[in-house]
């Protein structure tokens, strides 16, 4: 098993999560992250001057999933998230060794 955490646009989680379903992809965790890239943040013009933001607002999405399926899932993620310009995200993919139900106690390896 395989946690994809990929850091994507706010605008972009819609038509990711939608991709995702359509694929048998449901289960899923969004949270709210601040973060930056190369792009070091963005210069914005504010009441005539100009604002330094050196921490852009992303979200991550997190999903287990199987070993076999971790390119399909890439592949739709960045699909669907590609704005193509900087600032689309990344996607990290980490070994599971071991998960568990809360519910049940069922043990998965």
């Amino acid at each position: 098993m395989m946690k994809i955490e990929a850091i994507i646009r706010p605008e972009r989680l819609e038509q990711v999560k939608k991709a995702l379903e359509e694929s048998g992809f449901v289960a899923m965790t969004i949270s709210d992250v601040l973060g930056r890239g190369e792009q070091k943040g963005i210069k914005l013009q504010y009441r005539g001057g100009v604002l330094d933001v050196d921490m852009l607002p992303k979200l991550k999405l997190e999903i287990f999933v199987r070993d076999e399926a971790v390119e399909q899932v890439m592949k739709i993620i960045c699909d669907a998230g590609r704005t193509g310009k900087y600032g689309d995200g990344r996607i990290f993919v980490i070994p599971v060794a071991m998960s568990g139900k809360v519910r049940t106690g069922e043990v998965e390896k």
